[in-house]
């Protein structure tokens, strides 16, 4: 019986909807979407704000791909740098606002850790480890991009490679 009730209410609404949009000027159509928009937009940004952080990133992060300038990056590896930033921010090795003052003495990388920033598992041979850093250096790398700095990013992804062939290769 309820299924039958929405249903019908269903209907009810789509026939008024309907019917308002036959009779309307299409510039009151306009300012009605417009309204609508804002409201939803109000909506959406109170439930950002209510529900976390977390889930505030993400949308964020979808909004700001496009004005990213990275040579060659896919939506997954986006997605994996942007993983990748939040790890060694939560870990302490990385801080939007501390420019390019990155020295080595300042961090000491874990073999885990390393594993971690280059997305690999233990185990791989070194020929693995060091495609795989050639592939993150091509997009990385401070001359190819010249519009971000991400000098600190890449001195990062150095420093792991070299923990790992210290640690596993020698």
């Amino acid at each position: 019986m309820n299924i039958f009730i929405t249903v019908i209410v269903i209907f009810v609404l789509i026939y008024l909807a309907l019917n308002w949009f036959a009779r309307t000027s299409s510039r009151k159509i306009a300012n009605s979407i417009r309204y609508i928009i804002i409201a939803f937009s109000l909506i959406l940004a109170a439930v950002f704000f209510l529900v976390g952080r977390y889930a505030f990133s993400i949308p964020v992060l979808f909004l700001l791909i496009p004005l990213l300038k990275l040579k060659g990056l896919t939506f997954f590896q986006l997605f994996q740098l942007f993983r990748l930033l939040n790890y060694l921010r939560q870990t302490g090795r990385f801080s939007y606002t501390s420019g390019a003052n990155y020295s080595k003495s300042s961090s000491n990388i874990t073999v885990d850790d390393a594993y971690n920033i280059l997305g690999l598992k233990k185990g791989c041979s070194k020929k693995e480890v060091l495609s795989k850093y050639k592939k993150i250096m091509q997009k990385l790398h401070p001359d190819s991009n010249q519009d971000i700095n991400t000098t600190k990013l890449a001195q990062m992804v150095s420093e792991a490679k070299e923990t790992i062939i210290k640690n596993d290769f020698s």
